[in-house]
């Protein structure tokens, strides 16, 4: 018997599965009630599920049906219409609501996929004046025909980078800065075709708004068949004809696998002839009921063609063929195959990965089973020299040509530093990273370079040179996609006023810039501190990771003006919180002056003593007392908030002192409020 597989994500996806579940359940909620229940439009593209709703009582309208749908609930006549989840052109779906709400009898219950309602949302958000909104999807299909009817102005729908290309060259395609353009696409569409029409209009309008819609169970649903394809002998697709997400899924395996089939049901599978394969796999449409999955997978174990194992009995092996064995046995440097032949299959370590650090008991197991080409053939010993790597290259060279014409992201291990570059394996393929797009900086040195060897790296594939099956790649290309995404998801939420951390990058001598996560913000020096500084490293250095705030920006020039220091950092504020008129301070002296002495009461915050409140006695000047840098005790004799001058005296203090000696109960505070602005004949 052949190995069938199902894949994961075959079958009804979450939204079409909310749809079915809902007409069924309110079929059975009303099955003997006089309600009719009706879907606008066939609930999903599968003959079977549809005559299984109808046995069920669920019938079936066309938006032709609206209007007399709409009379006869007037009239008194309990009617249910069940919108489905691919959602229904906006006027239609306006005539139901307001014939709802104006009769009682009629009961719309609106089953649009939310991934499906969110790209409404987004066409109608970014049409009308000024703006074009374009739509990557098949331009007949319901669902987007119910998104373009969302929208408020122009917009345009292309089912490929083909028909965009053709548009662009006409006059009708507006001028890169004429208009706002937003794309966006159908929640079904292919991968890879979206990713062709991004390129082109990336190149048409620098200032595209890209709204990537397409469904992730979609986007996962293609990535597995994609798997599933390249390592099946047959792929059975199942689903109607007129579901766009299946026949896509069929495009993809088709591609990748030749024995690739479509068929709606196991009915319909009767009547395939499928060679005798090892391994089929069965993927499904968005449209097709577990129920049918099943049915399919059972019809094909049926079937004569599925029934007997390949005629490998012990056939002949020789040099070139690809065979096919299970592992026997695993060593550290080698593994060994049965091959249902008279030869054993040994394939040693570097036939088998080329990455030399690999342990080759935690790659295979016994049981597993391998393919690779046969090099050289010992009838005396018994053995038979295979290599993997050489199939597994030669099976993936197309999925690496594929992923350059589809700008796909690749994974591989950095395997070799070479000369000029590196050297990645992606699925046993090695392609050369050239130095300037190894993402390391030019003066790093080779050090930095090899460094990355063992490392996993995304890369783009940039060139292919098919005759020579070489393969070229760019870290950089991926660096740089990833930070224009994050740029374009910070833009698209940052507001003023929003609060941020991030480490500080570098510093200049008017600011400090700081990483908000991709996007960098600037600090000009006059916001790091409230008292006057020279250069930034008087605050903050590189590296240091500060709280931030967002006080100005320019998305038009990129730029992001960033606020730092903040009302508790003042040095006012932080005085007034420790300070009142008649506290005592230990303040530093740091300047002197002919009429008094200027002393630090904290940092940033200076007060003013007066000549005549610095001793007991007449002074001729502050320097008969004081010296810069000293630190003594004050009294806060009075606080000028508004314009900000702090009055100290040492004086009140040694009075306090000696009357406290003397055994006063009662001394009166001598509180004289001096500025920098005192009469003449004082400072003299």
């Amino acid at each position: 018997m052949a190995d069938i597989r199902i894949a994961e994500h075959a079958g009804f996806c979450f939204g079409v599965k909310r749809a079915t579940d809902t007409a069924e359940k309110l079929a059975g909620e009303n099955r003997d009630s006089k309600t009719k229940i009706y879907t606008l439009g066939r609930i999903i593209h599968n003959n079977g599920y549809v005559a299984t709703l109808k046995s069920k009582g669920v019938g079936e309208l066309s938006c032709e049906d609206i209007p007399s749908i709409c009379k006869r609930a007037e009239s008194g006549e309990k009617i249910i219409v069940i919108i489905r989840a691919h959602g229904e052109i906006k006027k239609n779906l306006d005539s139901l609501k307001d014939c709802e709400k104006k009769t009682g009898n009629l009961k719309v219950v609106d089953c649009t996929c939310p991934y499906v309602n969110k790209v409404r949302k987004i066409a109608r958000e970014n049409s009308g004046e000024g703006k074009l909104f374009i739509l990557i999807g098949a331009r007949e299909h319901p669902e987007v025909q119910g998104i373009i009817s969302c929208c408020l102005g122009d917009s345009l729908v292309f089912d490929s980078a083909e028909a965009i290309e053709e548009w662009s060259r006409t006059e009708k395609a507006p001028k890169n800065s004429e208009i706002q353009v937003s794309v966006a696409a159908q929640t079904t569409q292919k991968l890879s075709e979206w990713k062709k029409c991004l390129e082109i209009l990336k190149k048409l309008y620098t200032n595209l708004k890209i709204f990537d819609t397409i469904c992730n169970v979609t986007e996962e649903r293609q990535t597995e068949v994609k798997e599933l394809a390249d390592t099946s002998d047959a792929m059975i697709v199942i689903g109607s004809r007129q579901s766009s997400n299946t026949v896509k899924l069929f495009e993809i395996c088709k591609k990748r696998c030749e024995n690739t089939f479509l068929c709606e049901n196991a009915e319909a599978l009767r009547e395939l002839v499928i060679p005798k394969c090892n391994k089929i796999s069965i993927a499904a449409g968005a449209s097709t009921p577990f129920s049918v999955i099943q049915e399919v997978k059972t019809m094909i174990e049926q079937k004569e063609n599925f029934a007997e194992m390949l005629e490998q009995t012990m056939k002949t092996i020789n040099p070139g063929d690809i065979v096919v064995g299970i592992v026997t046995s695993v060593a550290n440097n080698e593994i060994t195959l049965d091959l249902g032949a008279k030869t054993t299959g040994v394939i040693v370590h570097d036939k088998l990965t080329d990455d030399p650090q690999a342990k080759l008991d935690q790659m295979f197991k016994v049981g597993d089973e391998v393919k690779a080409k046969v090099i050289r053939v010992s009838d005396i010993e018994g053995i038979a020299v295979l290599d993997k790597l050489r199939v597994d290259s030669e099976a993936n060279w197309l999925d690496i040509v594929a992923k350059y014409e589809s700008g796909e992201v690749c994974e591989g291990k950095i395997v070799e530093c070479v000369k000029g570059g590196l050297i990645i394996s992606i699925n046993a393929v090695r392609v050369f990273i050239p130095a300037s797009l190894s993402g390391v900086a030019k003066d790093a040195g080779p050090e930095a370079l090899q460094a990355l060897v063992g490392t996993t790296q995304k890369v783009k594939i940039i060139e292919i040179k098919e005759d020579r099956k070489r393969a070229f790649a760019s870290i950089r290309a991926v660096l740089l996609e990833e930070r224009k995404a994050k740029e374009a998801a910070f833009w698209a939420q940052v507001e003023v006023g929003q609060i941020y951390e991030g480490p500080v990058k570098s510093l200049t001598n008017y600011g400090a810039f700081v990483d908000l996560g991709g996007v960098d913000g600037m600090v000009h020096t006059s916001e790091l501190s409230w008292r006057r500084i020279r250069h930034p490293q008087e605050v903050v250095s590189v590296g240091d990771v500060i709280k931030v705030y967002i006080k100005a920006l320019d998305a038009e020039k990129g730029r992001i003006s960033l606020g730092y220091k903040t009302e508790d950092m003042d040095p006012w504020h932080i005085f007034n919180e420790k300070y009142s008129v008649g506290d005592t301070a230990s303040v530093k002296i740091v300047s002197l002056m002919p009429f008094g002495a200027f002393a630090e009461v904290v940092p940033g915050a200076d007060g003013l003593i007066h000549i005549s409140q610095i001793a007991d006695h007449k002074i001729a000047t502050p320097a008969d007392v004081l010296k810069v840098g000293d630190v003594v005790d004050a009294k806060v004799t009075a606080i000028d908030d508004e314009n900000r001058k702090i009055s100290l005296s040492i004086r009140a203090l040694l009075e306090e002192a000696k009357a406290a000696e003397e055994g006063a109960e009662n001394v009166e505070d001598a509180e004289v409020v001096y500025s920098t602005d005192a009469p003449a004949e004082d400072a003299e």
